[in-house]
């Protein structure tokens, strides 16, 4: 153990003196358990890597462009000798953009993999009974480190919770092991099932359609059966020039779409939902904006417009007509109950993004205050993909939709080497991996399994081949 982690323990009164361990504040800490006869795990090897996938494009949003992704990978290893993987997509301008602006995009990539490796460091040795509270426990820590490391003091809370996807997947799988669990209900603690308490067989699957991608991609992927896509809008330029341009695109895809019935609303209609990505500066942009689509006859089948408003602007948006959703301003559960009591009626889940740990809290709090969630993607990998699902087909159906469940997947759409990495997902070739019609068909299979989650993955395996002998 650390001088610092040590001193940390002292502090609060859990060691002895000398070097003997009466309890980690790990071991300590059953709250987030799913019972109080959960066993205590002992971390004894740690290991980290990443590998760069390349995008078929550069993909631009919030002002900025990615031509990569890095995926990093944790290997934790208990004491009984049971081991587990767990991955994460980097995103670097998503979780921070001024991160991104300020370095070169491998130099933070580099940034956000140091903290994922920072938490492995501290994780070797420990004890823990609760992946939930274990992810508490690394939180601040590694908030407090990137906040140094990219000296942004101002760094976004996103930023170190995209980087602790990686331990914290793991630590649910060791856990799993340990605990003799092997399905994702069985993981779930009792005091946030009733936030994920559904069983549907059909997610629908949400495709991304971003600034530059023409009409005709719209309505293709309408004819193969999409019916709920993600559209940025809050276009480069100013506010004025942004403003012009999201009325041209939503006039466009009105008049493109607008007319096409599916099976999966209640009025038949195709919903539209719009990520702003917090280019609107003000309210009154927006509602012009809502004015238009009023006149053209959209307004109705708007059903999200995601962080429309800069995280900072932090106004009452209960008198806006509209499904407001809030995203990355709700990096954990307390900055979501604000958002909701802001008048924002619904939250984009990521449990790819912000880990799963968080993200059941944040399940909860809102499943609590009657707020419909959904689960966004992040680009993930396939793998990553069935993190998501797992949680998307557990939550209630959205208002307005039928029986099922929402999941983004867009991985499909950017990158370079998509059947590569599908490659490496240790079920395939099972039927709700890929997208049928729209929407992801769940089976009794892919709950007993997880959706493979909990299978070996030999290809991530295989870069931890040394510390798994």
């Amino acid at each position: 153990m650390s001088t610092i982690n040590r001193r940390r323990f002292i502090k609060r009164g859990l060691m002895t003196t000398g070097a003997a361990i009466i309890a980690s504040p790990l071991d300590l800490m059953i709250s987030g358990c799913s019972s109080a006869a959960t066993k205590r795990i002992t971390i004894s090897k740690v290991s980290s890597n990443f590998e760069r996938e390349p995008l078929i494009r550069p993909f631009g949003f919030k002002g900025g462009f990615m031509t990569e992704i890095w995926q990093s990978a944790s290997y934790l290893e208990a004491d009984s000798g049971n081991h587990s993987i767990g991955l994460c997509t980097q995103s670097v301008l998503w979780s921070d953009a001024k991160v991104f602006e300020s370095h070169s995009e491998s130099g933070g990539n580099a940034l956000m993999y140091a903290m994922t490796e920072r938490a492995m460091q501290i994780l070797n040795g420990q004890s823990f009974t609760s992946p939930v509270e274990l992810l508490d426990y690394l939180y601040t820590e590694i908030y407090d480190f990137g906040k140094r490391i990219t000296s942004n003091p101002d760094l976004r809370k996103t930023f170190a919770l995209n980087a602790l996807v990686g331990p914290d997947n793991a630590a649910w799988i060791l856990y799993a092991k340990e605990n003799g669990i092997s399905t994702f209900d069985g993981l779930i603690p009792p005091a946030y099932k009733p936030a994920l308490s559904h069983r549907h067989d059909k997610v629908a699957g949400i495709p991304l359609m971003a600034y530059t991608i023409p009409i005709e991609e719209i309505n293709a992927a309408v004819d193969e059966g999409y019916f709920f896509m993600k559209i940025k809008i809050g276009q480069p330029g100013t506010q004025e020039e942004m403003l012009e341009k999201d009325k041209a695109r939503l006039t466009e895809i009105h008049k493109s779409i607008g007319s096409v019935r599916t099976e999966y609303t209640a009025d038949g209609k195709l919903p539209y939902y719009f990520d702003a990505n917090g280019r609107y500066e003000k309210k009154e942009t927006l509602m012009k904006l809502l004015d238009h689509a009023k006149s053209i006859g959209a307004f109705n089948q708007i059903a999200i417009i995601e962080e429309p408003f800069p995280e900072e602007v932090e106004i009452d948006v209960s008198d806006i007509p509209v499904r407001l959703a809030s995203d990355e301003s709700a990096h954990n559960v307390d900055d979501a109950i604000k958002r909701i009591e802001m008048g924002y009626q619904a939250i984009a889940l990521k449990a790819i993004a912000k880990t799963l740990s968080m993200t059941m809290k944040i399940a909860q709090a809102a499943y609590e205050r009657k707020i419909p969630c959904f689960c966004a993607d992040l680009t993930v990998n396939p793998v990553l993909v069935e993190w998501n699902k797992n949680v998307a087909a557990r939550l209630a159906s959205f208002p307005g939709i039928g029986n099922l469940g929402l999941v983004e997947s867009n991985g499909h759409q950017n990158y370079k080497n998509w059947n590569t990495m599908l490659d490496y997902h240790p079920r395939k070739d099972a039927s709700w991996v890929n997208v049928k019609r729209g929407v992801y068909e769940l089976n009794r299979e892919f709950y007993r399994t997880g959706g493979g989650i909990f299978d070996p993955m030999p290809h991530y395996e295989a870069m931890f081949k040394a510390e798994s002998h």
